[in-house]
């Protein structure tokens, strides 16, 4: 069945042609932690069916968000992963987190949850740190945990820990909420035993310092 377009020669409408239907922008926030099987895709969007995430899918590879490559050679399983034009949203989910953020209040009974869906928000709070030091943050939360490359004052996020990194944080869900929110500093987090903060570089000692993760 052909996508449906808002014809109109507008960039707002012609961006929401490609990522303005349920899922793709989600699926998108995956993607941004690195090739993933579509098992894995399936089973981090709690709620989308196999026929939504398989035509939506098929759709990003159309428009040229998303590739698929083999996972092994000569083998059958495929990793789906973004193109340069699909990580090139990455702003726009940056800016949709800043703007949904106030609204993630209390968590809802039926809301699900995953350790990397907070990266993003705390990347926008992290990117002062990664103008000036290079490393691994790995981010630890009782949901799982997620790790931050800073280099060159760029960032980017990969899901899972990793066996070594430069600081290590661990905190709960409302205090990495906060944090990334600007609403709770990391040195009122430490203090409040909120917050831990291990690893003896310099990235661990800036994550601790006064001007780490300030306040909005």
């Amino acid at each position: 069945m052909p996508r449906r377009s808002y014809d109109q020669y507008c960039a707002i409408a012609r961006a929401l042609d490609a990522i303005g239907d349920r899922w793709t922008l989600l699926i998108v926030r995956e993607l941004l932690a690195g090739p993933r099987r579509y098992t894995d895709l399936h089973a981090d969007l709690p709620g989308v069916s196999t026929d939504v995430l398989a035509s939506r899918l098929r759709e990003m590879e159309r428009d040229g968000l998303v590739t698929r490559r083999p996972l092994a050679a000569g083998g059958a399983a495929n990793a789906y992963e973004l193109t340069s034009h699909g990580r090139e949203l990455l702003p726009v989910l940056a800016a949709l987190a800043a703007w949904g953020g106030p609204a993630l209040d209390d968590r809802r009974p039926t809301d699900a949850v995953r350790a990397h869906w907070f990266a993003i928000p705390l990347m926008a709070r992290l990117r002062p740190l990664a103008a000036e030091h290079r490393g691994v943050l790995e981010v630890r939360l009782p949901e799982g945990a997620f790790h931050l490359l800073l280099s060159d004052g760029q960032l980017a996020y990969r899901d899972g820990p990793v066996e070594w990194a430069d600081a290590r944080l661990a905190l709960d869900a409302d205090t990495c909420r906060a944090l990334a929110a600007g609403t709770l500093t990391a040195e009122d987090a430490v203090a409040a035993g909120r917050l831990a903060v291990t690893g003896d570089t310099a990235l661990a000692d800036a994550v601790r310092g006064p001007a780490a993760l300030t306040r909005s």
